[in-house]
């Protein structure tokens, strides 16, 4: 009879041990199931960050319309190009644009300069910007110039004769410009100076 109720505690206690090794597995496997659920909401997310933020350097991008550099008729920039225009407008599929967070590279044989927005005449290190077109109604959104309807036009000003030592574009000289966006966005106008100036008031570039 002892040896009955013996075996009977032998096996309660191994149940009780099962028991508990049983519930230490469930929640073992919770607890990294949470953790793999976790992961892979965090790794989505990510890419989808990702994802967002290359789709807007592709999309959110300016687009050349047209370049005109004027001609200068006195000081040191005299018969060179002194001042560019750029006349540009959002790429197609892109978001509103604010000009005011674009940058502009200005790429020439005598060096490189970076440029930021200036509201206000262009000089040396800033551009300016003017509306051509505001088909969207609100070109100015507190106080930034912003680029919202497929139709808008703007036209960045650069004081080329100001960037480059006092003398401007001349005849024949090929200049790069690089537009980036605040997603990223990167456009890449090419400047080029015809052979002769000689009696111009602006050109196409």
């Amino acid at each position: 009879m002892f040896d009955k109720l013996r075996n009977d505690e032998d096996r309660g206690q191994v149940g009780i041990g099962t028991l508990i090794v049983f519930i230490a597995m469930v929640l073992v496997a919770a607890i990294a199931a949470g953790v793999l659920i976790n992961t892979a909401g965090f790794l989505q997310s990510g890419a989808e960050e990702t994802g967002q933020q290359s789709s807007d350097q592709v999309t959110n991008r300016l687009q050349e319309v047209s370049s005109v550099g004027v001609v200068a008729d006195n000081g040191s920039a005299d018969g060179n190009v002194s001042t560019v225009n750029l006349t540009v407008k959002k790429a197609p599929g892109a978001n509103n644009i604010d000009l005011s967070t674009t940058t502009l590279q200005f790429v020439h044989s005598s060096g490189s300069t970076d440029l930021t927005y200036l509201d206000g005449a262009a000089n040396d290190t800033r551009f300016s910007v003017s509306t051509v077109q505001d088909e969207g109604g609100e070109s100015i959104v507190d106080g930034s110039p912003v680029l919202n309807d497929p139709a808008d036009r703007a036209r960045i000003t650069l004081n080329t004769s100001a960037i480059i030592d006092d003398y401007g574009l001349a005849e024949g000289d090929t200049a790069t410009i690089q537009l980036n966006t605040q997603s990223g966005g990167n456009t890449e106008i090419r400047l080029v100076v015809p052979e002769t100036l000689s009696g111009a008031d602006s050109v196409t570039l």
